[in-house]
């Protein structure tokens, strides 16, 4: 892959990592540090060429919340390639430049909830300029998609003098 692009893009997204089709530590030494690397498990940062090289996971997380989020939001009638699409250039748009220089293809995973969250606009957009969604004006977008999002809230058990006794 290396002959053929200065920066080529290799994913090997088998799990768990130690089913990984290639480390990318060897992915770097193989390519000269040219390698833009996504991996389906995760992995440390490798140190190439005097600067460390942070690998993004490359998986169904990243798109698939958001894309659905965004056809119940806009009450879709069918997922088009354009959605899709959509989907998948918002996506690109949240990866910062400076995750990009250090070899990172996409967001930090602790992001994925405002990478969901902004797909989903981009999806409801789509569709409804495609005729295949409910119309929502531009300004709307962003408080139907929040008004539609689950936020896990957990309650705070506490034992009690009882379930101490009980081995709790």
């Amino acid at each position: 892959m290396a002959a053929g692009v200065a920066r080529p893009v290799i994913m090997p997204l088998s799990n768990p990592t130690s089913q990984a089709e290639a480390t990318p530590a060897d992915l770097l030494a193989w390519t000269n540090g040219r390698a833009l690397i996504a991996t389906g498990s995760p992995f440390d940062a490798v140190v190439w060429g005097g600067r460390s090289v942070r690998v993004g996971q490359g998986n169904n997380a990243f798109v698939f919340p958001g894309l659905g989020l965004g056809v119940l939001v806009a009450g879709a009638r069918e997922v088009s390639d354009a959605m899709c699409r959509v989907a998948a250039e918002r996506l690109a748009e949240q990866v910062a430049p400076d995750d990009l220089a250090g070899g990172r293809l996409f967001p930090p995973v602790h992001d994925l909830r405002g990478v969901a969250l902004g797909i989903a606009q981009a999806v409801v957009r789509e569709a409804r300029d495609s005729g295949l969604g409910r119309r929502l004006d531009d300004d709307a977008i962003p408080a139907a998609v929040a008004a539609a999002t689950w936020e896990p809230r957990y309650p705070r058990l506490c034992p009690t003098s009882g379930d101490q006794d009980r081995g709790f």
